[in-house]
């Protein structure tokens, strides 16, 4: 029993951690890069209104430096 609990106790921890790892580095840069057609200069971990999200900075063909905020849970651009 003591060890259901503390395998439960543990399990509740990890739910309320962000999910960092959900949506790569890698998943995050495809995607701005996809919805922009630009190059992908960096990408950083970020955080957007209590969620956290991916910081891709892009520059366009045009060489316009454009901020791309992916949500770490979902993929979706913000």
């Amino acid at each position: 029993m003591n060890t259901f609990r503390t395998l439960t106790c543990a399990l509740l921890l990890a739910a309320t951690l962000p999910a960092w790892a959900a949506v790569t580095r890698e998943d995050a840069a495809a995607t701005a890069q996809k919805a922009t057609g630009g190059r992908v200069l960096s990408v950083e971990q970020a955080d957007a209104g209590g969620r956290p999200v991916w910081r891709v900075k892009v520059v366009t063909e045009r060489g316009d430096v454009l901020v791309i905020l992916v949500d770490v849970a979902t993929g979706r651009i913000q």
